[in-house]
């Protein structure tokens, strides 16, 4: 006899023939939904972040359309809801504190919804990371879109972009080097396209790394935001969505332990955003899969950048493109035997089936690993009695000459402390002093904001400094670059030994030995803990209260304590 396949999840409700089916369809039916909608075709949810506070999410509208076409293509039943939307240029104190609340409002809407499988429409940086994580505790069939990068900046004849630019003219007008209206002229030649940051930074990294991760369709990474094939990719995913659940392939079939090494690698080889290092770690903890800070130096260490975008180079997200994207950087990754090839991907391909012949279409933009842009520049895991817990640099963005470096401490206690004294002719401070900046962790800002790139003091910058070591318990945008020792672990405001540094203290540095050392006697470290106080959080109500009691440190991927891991599709309670 037959096996009888199980039913949809959503036949619970629109398959009944009782009242509360008659309720679940008449409802729906009320904007001119057919019967045969409800006929055991698969319920597909788009879970859409578009919103006009978060520019780079500001077509999602239009391309949820295109997704619901290949729904309905393939034979589905396509069903948009709003969620959350996480915009890095409006939103404060941080996006980042809002990460969290965005998975859970994610993870909520997927459970307690009549939904089969789920495309998620993600773009500025916190929303790839926020839908996965919400998406991976449910563990249901879903495929992440990617909103895809703006057109090249152009200013006076040359390719500006995202971020790294505003920081590099930030500095300039702050050194006397542009003008008050070169600056602003900037502004209108930098974004002049629908999509997110066209660098390499978080946005484009986490785009990349929902294909590296085989959670988004092949091309998903690098085609720009206005560009058509965007729309047929967003169509295909769609199509293929029904397929993944008819298939019944849940998210946890794909982002497995191996997916996630194959974009740990990636992430080195596009000289990706160190924000991904806290993002996978999150994504892996909500599936089950153990990605600890080490697999990132473990499997990083010996990876090439193979791309010359910015903020590490010259190029952006277009020219990435049309040089042949991530999968041109894919197959040089699997060629050289770093990739895991048998890796399943949304597409139903393998990864190493999906980029065997990638093209590369210009050398400059991704180069060989045989003749690599940039040679072993993976994400660099620091340890010491500075970061028990861990801290990381990007050494592809940092200046080689300061990855070993000594020298003494000039603290900032917080980041209002920072801005009030950096600019001050009389802060004592040289070339080779150490940048600290504490309290800006998960906890203490709170939502460990891109802070950690401090800009440099105007005094040095007249003096021709462009690089200075830095360190802080705060995460950088990836669109920024420097010698930035980031994500110190345990934060200063849990207590961690970085709130126990005082001015004029040495530290050590030496990022291949990956040391990060605080040269102070332990004995006066003691004597100094026994006076530590905890800050203050600086709102005890609300979602702040409940992100500062149950945050968990960067080296476990911020995320709250009681949202590791999945609870699955089950809706505990059906008294209908």
């Amino acid at each position: 006899m037959a096996k009888k396949t199980p039913p949809l999840r959503s036949t619970r409700w629109f398959g009944r023939d009782d009242i509360y089916g008659f309720l679940y369809r008449s409802w729906v039916k009320n904007r001119g939904v057919p019967q045969d909608q409800f006929d055991g075709r698969p319920v597909i949810g788009i879970c859409n972040t578009y919103s006009e506070l978060v520019p780079c999410n500001s077509h999602f509208r239009a391309l949820a359309e295109h997704v619901k076409n290949g729904i309905l293509e393939a034979g589905g039943f396509p069903l948009e809801f709003p969620v959350m939307s996480l915009g890095e240029t409006l939103l404060r104190p941080t996006a980042m504190l809002y990460r969290n609340l965005a998975s859970m409002d994610v993870e909520e809407s997927i459970r307690a919804n009549p939904l089969d499988g789920v495309v998620l429409l993600v773009g500025c940086d916190k929303t790839t990371p926020a839908l996965l994580m919400g998406a991976a505790s449910v563990d249901l069939p879903a495929i992440a879109v990617s909103g895809g990068p703006m057109l090249s900046g152009k200013y006076r004849g040359t390719d500006i972009g995202s971020g790294t630019n505003v920081w590099s003219m930030s500095e300039d007008l702050r050194a006397g080097r542009i003008t008050r209206a070169e600056f602003h002229e900037a502004e209108s030649c930098m974004h002049r396209s629908h999509g997110h940051c066209m660098t390499m930074g978080t946005a484009s990294t986490m785009a990349s790394m929902v294909e590296a991760l085989g959670v988004g369709m092949p091309g998903n990474a690098a085609i720009p935001a206005v560009d058509a094939r965007r729309n047929v990719l967003a169509r295909m995913a769609g199509r293929r969505i029904v397929d993944l659940v008819r298939e019944k392939t849940p998210l946890s079939k794909i982002l497995t332990k191996a997916a996630f090494e194959n974009a740990i690698r990636a992430n080195a080889a596009i000289g990706g955003s160190t924000n991904a290092v806290i993002h996978l770690v999150a994504i892996a903890r909500r599936i089950g899969v153990d990605l600890k800070l080490e697999d990132w130096d473990r499997l990083g260490r010996d990876v090439h950048c193979l791309v010359n975008l910015m903020p590490s180079g010259k190029y952006l997200m277009e020219d990435f493109y049309y040089a042949g994207g991530l999968p041109a950087v894919l197959r040089e990754l699997s060629e050289s035997r770093l990739l895991h090839d048998d890796a399943l991907t949304v597409n139903g391909r393998t990864m190493g089936d999906n980029v065997r012949e990638a093209p590369c279409w210009n050398r400059d933009v991704i180069h060989s690993m045989k003749k690599p842009f940039k040679k072993n520049t993976g994400i660099a895991v620091l340890r010491g009695n500075l970061c028990p817990d861990g801290a990381i640099i990007k050494p592809s963005a940092a200046t080689p000459k300061l990855l070993k470096h000594r020298g003494r401490a000039v603290v900032f206690e917080s980041i209002e402390d920072f801005h009030r004294r950096i600019d001050d002719p009389a802060l004592d401070i040289d070339e080779r002093s150490v940048m600290v900046l504490k309290n800006c962790g998960p906890k203490g800002y709170p939502g460990m904001a891109e802070v950690g790139n401090m800009p440099l003091p105007p005094k040095l910058l007249r003096k021709g400094v462009t690089d200075m070591v830095r360190i802080s318990d705060a995460r950088m945008s990836g669109t920024a670059y420097g010698t930035v020792i980031l994500h110190v672990a345990p934060e200063a405001a849990a207590g961690g030994p970085l709130a126990l540094v005082q001015n004029g203290d040495l530290v050590d540095l030496d990022v291949a030995r990956r040391r990060l050392q605080l040269l102070v006697p332990e004995a006066e470290l003691a004597a100094r803990r026994a006076k530590w106080r905890a800050p203050k959080p600086p709102l005890e109500r609300g979602y702040w209260k409940l992100y500062t009691d149950h945050v968990l440190q960067a080296n476990e991927g911020a995320d709250l304590d009681f949202l590791v891991g999945k609870s699955g599709p089950f809706v505990p309670r059906d008294n209908h």
